[in-house]
């Protein structure tokens, strides 16, 4: 490989890095904006979740965005914040990543908040010319709640 073949590869690699920790960032904003549709773009049709250490899965985008419909009600003001990614390219068209959670709820009807920490492990595939989030598995490590 050339020196401007070389080059080329590492602005592609780093591209990529920036495109992803985008569309987590996206989906974060897209969850706590409750923007169902533009979330929708952020998945591909068969995308697998699991959420509360495998309590929740799912098999597809309807069915995720579904969950997200239930669970965040208007009641609920929420903010979801992904810390410290790790985000490996593993091929030109897949990649994986790893995202620190800190979720804070209030949830105005009961007078009640809550507080969750996690760890997200992502499957990313790019599908003509955009990445998606192909598979989602987040697992806890605390969760506080209180009124």
């Amino acid at each position: 490989m050339t020196e401007l073949e070389e080059l080329k590869a590492r602005v592609r690699l780093l591209e990529d890095i920036e495109a992803i920790r985008r569309l987590r960032n996206k989906y974060f904003r897209c969850l706590d904006g409750r923007l169902w549709d533009e979330m929708a773009e952020c998945f591909t049709d068969d995308v697998s979740a699991s959420y509360f250490n495998g309590e929740f899965k799912f098999e597809d985008k309807d069915e995720l965005l579904g969950f997200f419909r239930m669970g965040l009600t208007e009641a609920l003001l929420g903010i979801h914040h992904g810390h410290h990614p790790e985000i490996e390219v593993t091929t030109e068209t897949t990649a994986r990543g790893t995202w620190g959670l800190y979720n804070y709820l209030i949830d105005q009807e009961n007078n009640r908040g809550q507080r969750i920490s996690g760890v997200y492990q992502d499957e990313y595939v790019k599908e003509n010319g955009q990445w998606k989030i192909r598979s989602i598995v987040c697992n806890q490590v605390f969760q506080e709640n209180w009124d």
